[in-house]
């Protein structure tokens, strides 16, 4: 049954249609993802679906009574007005019960007693006896455990906020749940239990993400976004990339063939025309110009090929051992101003051609670590050793450039002995395209940036290549071809990263963080098992200890009035740094950021990384 039909949805601005005639439907049981390069679409699709914008063409039906609830990556549209969580139909519903109950108390007549009955229905259809335990059950999940159900949402950092528009809308139950982007704020286990939760949903799904794995866990339909027009795939991700490359090859022979007709009725129909054969010039002109237009809408349905990323990495040839030591990392501690250690005992090595990637929660000290392997902070104990004969290239999540106002183009041409030719086709590699090389570095978005460097940095041939949650800002497809480079890359490679599907495309192994410290794993999944059941043992010993301390209430009042007054002052703290931290990336994102701008943003990351540590060490 449909509950979402499309119908030739155009939406274009300026002389770009970023919707070019798009139709399909969105039926009950449907989980779609909804994947396309960045800036092509997606979230403009969404919007018209939810009415914000108007579309130049086409309609969208919303069958029956259909509610779609939305979750957008832009928290202005969120409503976050209220001081409760709940929505405002059930708060009206809840004030209706009580008033009705304090009616019948005084005069308990059977009009009254009817219309109670009603209102009791009213507020079980939605779903009051149980939404307090849902939302608790929902915001738990999300990692938002001690969030109460009444609260000043405005004072909630920008991850939390969407947490709980996320946890509103699951409760809610909409018919389709429409999420844009939804893992952008999760750590790992929150997207696990998300994942688990799309999966089983009894209502409709459409999600806009770049999460493969995500993808992976609750996909039966994915829809691409691809030059305007879209094309639909059965199945999960997996799925997608088989019958994707399926059609290509079928696409690219058909398109091929076609240019050789195409070319074959030209030639006929300039022969006519030497010959003066006018009639027979005339019929193959027609017959050209049908294959033509046939020819371009063939074409069209081939990948647009606009921003994306295709290069390989392969560094100057090595010298010396295959198994040279390169980085050497022994009982590495770290804390902050005297707090409990983010890690201790931190131990591993890196040798040549190593690809170690290193994953663990928010706040365990990932980039921490990164920044003293560079040499950027010093640990409390412990040493570091870095081969002083090897290069090194790194990329941190926001990358700065030494002169903003130079071009793409020009920061290329200093940083390597290209041709100019060779420039401008590796420039295009990397998806900057025409004119677009002479843009000024300030200029670009983050994504742009982080491809910019790369394109860079891979032309100098480092040794050692550092890499700070490289495909943050990256879509699908930049992803993988730049897991493709990476897995060809002969060098070692030291990566933050939160991607699942990419650190298992590339990992040689896992380092990751466990009850404050870190251990090699040999996937993936070998780490996340280990992480759930040291978890899973920490939480029984949380309860034993919390029985046994449950004999002194006095005390356990004390000093639990002094945690949630610590927790209470760490949100703060931590709402203020990421409000800065917002506010810088909407400066990257415009290129209006100086350099100054980007080492505040470093500095506040490290700050930022302490008090979560010490925040999900209190909760």
């Amino acid at each position: 049954m449909p509950l979402i039909t499309i119908e030739n949805l155009t939406v274009g601005f300026g002389d770009r249609r970023v919707l070019d005639g798009i139709s399909f439907t969105v039926n009950e049981g449907d989980k779609i993802a909804f994947i396309g390069n960045n800036g092509c679409g997606k979230t403009t699709l969404f919007k018209a679906v939810k009415g914000i914008i108007t579309p130049d063409d086409g309609s969208v039906t919303m069958h029956g009574n259909t509610v779609a609830g939305f979750l957008s990556q832009n928290m202005e549209e969120q409503d976050l007005s209220s001081d409760t969580l709940k929505p405002r139909a059930l708060i009206a519903a809840e004030a209706r019960l009580s008033e009705l109950e304090s009616l019948l108390s005084d005069n308990p007549t059977d009009d009254l007693l009817n219309e109670y009955s009603n209102a009791q229905a009213e507020f079980e259809s939605l779903g009051g006896y149980d939404y307090e335990h849902r939302m608790k059950e929902a915001l738990s999940g999300l990692g938002l455990k001690n969030t109460d159900g009444r609260l000043d949402l405005s004072t909630l950092s920008g991850g939390e906020k969407m947490r709980v528009c996320l946890a509103r809308l699951i409760v809610d139950h909409p018919d389709v749940l429409m999420l844009d982007e939804p893992t952008n704020h999760l750590d790992t286990g929150a997207i696990e239990w998300l994942e688990n939760f799309v999966a089983s949903y009894k209502g409709s799904v459409f999600v806009i993400t770049h999460d493969r794995y995500f993808i992976d866990a609750f996909a039966n339909r994915v829809i691409e976004l691809d030059g305007g027009h879209i094309r639909q795939y059965r199945g999960n991700y997996s799925s997608y990339k088989v019958q994707k490359e399926e059609f290509l090859k079928t696409q690219i022979s058909y398109v091929e063939s076609l240019e050789q007709e195409f070319n074959r009725q030209l030639e006929i129909k300039q022969t006519m025309l030497s010959h003066r054969n006018i009639s027979g010039y005339h019929q193959h002109e027609k017959l050209v110009d049908k294959i033509g237009d046939v020819l371009e809408k063939q074409r069209a349905l081939l990948p647009s090929g606009e921003g994306k990323m295709s290069f390989k990495a392969v560094p100057a040839e090595r010298l010396g051992a295959n198994d040279k030591l390169l980085i050497s990392v022994k009982d590495v501690s770290k804390s902050f101003d005297g707090a409990p250690s983010i890690f201790k005992g931190v131990s591993f090595e890196v040798h040549a051609g190593d690809k170690i990637f290193i994953a663990g929660p928010n706040g365990c000290g990932k980039s921490t670590l990164l920044s003293m392997i560079l040499g950027k902070s010093e640990g409390d104990d412990g040493t570091i050793f870095v081969s002083g004969s090897s290069t090194m290239g790194f990329m941190e999540q926001f990358v700065p450039f030494d002169d903003e106002e130079l071009s793409l183009y020009d920061e290329l041409i200093r940083r390597t002995d290209l041709t100019v030719t060779d420039a401008r086709t590796l420039l295009s590699r990397f998806g900057f395209r025409g004119d677009d090389v002479f843009k000024q570095i300030k200029s670009l978005s983050g994504g742009e940036r982080n491809r910019l460097y790369l394109c860079c940095v891979l032309q100098e041939n480092p040794e050692i290549l550092i890499l700070d949650e490289p495909t943050n800002h990256l879509d699908i497809e930049s992803r993988e071809i730049l897991e493709d480079a990476l897995k060809e890359y002969t060098g070692a490679i030291v990566c933050v990263s939160h991607d699942r599907f990419f650190i298992d495309k590339c990992a040689d192994k896992v380092l990751g963080f466990i009850d404050g410290t870190t251990k090699l794993f040999d996937s993936y999944k070998y780490y996340m098992n280990a992480l759930t059941s040291v978890n899973q043992k920490a939480q029984e010993k949380t309860q034993t200890v919390a029985v046994k301390s449950s004999k002194n209430p006095a005390e356990n009042r004390k000093l639990e009035a002094k945690r949630r007054n610590r927790i209470t002052e760490l949100e703060k703290k931590i709402d203020e740094l990421e409000e800065i931290q917002r506010q810088l990336g909407e400066k990257f994102s415009s290129g209006e950021a100086t350099r100054e701008d980007y080492d505040t943003y470093a500095c506040n990351a490290d700050v930022i990384e302490k008090m979560y540590y010490e925040y999900e060490s209190l909760c």
